[in-house]
């Protein structure tokens, strides 16, 4: 694996980064400036990073893993509002069934991730302006089928439930614990109908997929981890406490040093699993997904909340910006499942 960035590569990156902290959340009460994410959301959907796996035209996705990596660890590290892996992620695995994705669709998870299911889970990274289609899984006597649920509450007509269950109602669009990418609950027993056209979906289809998702989640905690590391420096260099910056004590040169050290990991194990996500077998390609999210998870709590404690009495303030970190990487910790789930995956395929 060569880890050098192609000029492609470093000016994707440079323009993700810069794009993310101009119209990213530089305070908490940012977050409620809907102009500014809607400027946001704009300019990710006009850059065209929401189409980085759609079909090339030969079943191949435009863009590698290692390109979607890098623009979902820019938005980590802006904690950026705007739903991207979300979208990422439903357009990938319409690709793999051989249908145009819906516009901004989404993944519905269960708790057994993308066990074939009949409604019901979560959506993560929904763009309420957007996402009305949320993706499921349904058995077929081939191998798991393509299905689409509704994700607001208008419902079809009778002329349109052929092959569909009916619905209860699907849930409300909410945040959870992360502040920055909204959640839609969908009831078990939700309306599903077969995608028309989407082909058999094989066992390294799912394989696959769940290894990118898996890297872009670590790719968002690297960010995230970058993204509180430097704002909690820059905080450590300004705050004073007995005439001189608290950036001097050496307690604190430690935490922030260990931090740092967690960080380099972590970004090393997160940029091998986005090159393994195109360029290995599928279960290599799994095996490097769950060792960068094992280590990224671990990290980023322990990163995350060395930035609170740096921070010192501010730190626990709603003010403070360091809580939208934590906040983030708990949810891109348990999306596709967090340490603890990836080392016992990992210990069932040694067994």
């Amino acid at each position: 694996m060569d880890t050098r960035e192609t000029p492609e590569q470093a000016e994707l990156r440079r323009a993700a980064r810069q794009l993310a902290r101009e119209l990213g959340p530089a305070t908490v009460t940012d977050l409620d400036d809907d102009t500014r994410a809607k400027r946001l959301a704009a300019a990710v959907r006009e850059a065209g990073w929401l189409e980085l796996r759609h079909d090339n035209g030969d079943g191949s996705p435009l863009a590698s893993g290692i390109e979607a990596c890098i623009v979902s660890e820019a938005l980590g590290a802006a904690v950026a509002d705007v739903a991207f892996t979300g979208p990422l992620l439903a357009a990938d695995l319409a690709r793999r069934a051989g249908v145009a994705p819906a516009e901004d669709a989404v993944v519905v998870f269960n708790e057994t991730l993308l066990e074939p299911a009949s409604g019901g889970g979560i959506a993560v990274d929904v763009d309420p302006e957007h996402a009305h289609t949320g993706y499921v899984l349904l058995s077929d006597k081939d191998g798991p089928r393509l299905a689409r649920t509704n994700l607001s509450k208008s419902q079809n007509s009778e002329s349109e439930r052929a092959h569909t269950e009916r619905s209860r109602g699907l849930g409300e669009v909410s945040g959870g614990a992360d502040l920055t990418r909204a959640i839609v609950e969908v009831p078990d027993g939700a309306e599903v109908s077969y995608v028309d056209g989407a082909r058999p979906l094989c066992g390294d289809d799912l394989a696959q997929f769940t290894a990118l998702g898996l890297a872009l989640t670590s790719a968002d905690l690297v960010g995230v981890m970058r993204g509180a590391l430097d704002v909690t420096v820059a905080y450590a260099s300004e705050r004073r406490q007995f005439g001189v910056p608290v950036g001097s004590f050496q307690a604190v040169q430690h935490l922030l040093a260990e931090a740092r050290c967690l960080l380099e990991g972590s970004l090393s194990t997160a940029l091998y699993a986005a090159w393994a996500v195109d360029e290995l077998a599928p279960a290599d390609a799994i095996d490097a997904g769950r060792v960068a999210k094992a280590y990224c998870s671990r990290a980023a709590r322990t990163v995350c909340e060395t930035a609170i404690q740096v921070h010192g009495g501010i730190g626990n303030t709603w003010d403070c910006i360091a809580h939208v970190y934590l906040r983030r990487a708990l949810l891109s910790s348990q999306w596709f499942g967090d340490d603890g789930v990836q080392l016992q995956e990992m210990a069932n395929g040694l067994s």
